[in-house]
């Protein structure tokens, strides 16, 4: 597939099938994950692929829980972040919802860490962190595209990084960034809507909307 037709047709995919998916396959994803740039070339990344019914079900159980906590919290981001577009953030919000109650079925859960403790403070050295594992996560949702496979990026089941440590075996120095649920999809790609480019692109100074076209 071209990359931009996937970057084009990409999406969240929480439904998906409980069948199983290839280890090769798995591995293959990761390989092109790897391919992304970190700070100073440190590669300094771990990938859990979890398939143990037992462990999924434990992350199972702290998405579940962070969710029963935060659902308040989550619909108003999620309707300020529709632009207050009910229909869409119901969409979402059943999504997210059925991901929760169907989490123990996923095939594969892949867990992205980083080697070393994120430091919280200054708030520029959690960015910097961060900037050595997020390439890659997009690298994986991307490749996971290209392969016909539904992902999904999700923090939830990280909400106690000491509790999601205990689950996975991590150690204290390696600390779990991201979790992507893979799975071949229920539902279909995009083509997604986005707003258009003029309307968030600044040139110089911020608001200045210099690309904006006008109305015809």
């Amino acid at each position: 597939m071209p990359l931009e037709e996937a970057m084009r047709t990409q999406r969240v995919i929480r439904r998906v099938k409980s069948d199983p998916v290839d280890d090769a396959l798995i591995l293959h994803l990761l390989e092109l994950a790897m391919k992304a740039p970190t700070g100073s070339n440190a590669q300094n990344w771990e990938f859990i692929v979890v398939k143990d019914r037992a462990v999924v079900a434990k992350l199972a159980r702290l998405n579940r829980r962070a969710l029963a906590v935060g659902a308040g919290i989550y619909k108003r981001i999620a309707t300020r972040r529709s632009g207050g577009q009910n229909e869409q953030m119901l969409r979402i919000e059943k999504a997210v919802r059925w991901q929760a109650e169907h989490f123990e079925e996923i095939p594969v859960v892949v867990v992205a860490c980083l080697k070393g403790v994120v430091p919280g403070w200054p708030p520029i050295a959690a960015s910097s962190s961060y900037g050595s594992i997020y390439p890659a996560v997009q690298n994986l949702l991307l490749a996971a595209r290209a392969a016909g496979l539904g992902a999904a990026l999700i923090t939830l089941p990280l909400w106690s990084t000491m509790l999601a440590r205990r689950a996975l075996g991590l150690p204290w120095n390696v600390t779990p960034c991201a979790v992507i649920p893979m799975g071949w999809p229920k539902g279909k790609y995009g083509p997604t809507t986005r707003r258009p480019v003029g309307e968030l692109v600044s040139l110089d100074r911020y608001g200045n909307r210099a690309f904006l076209q006008e109305p015809r």
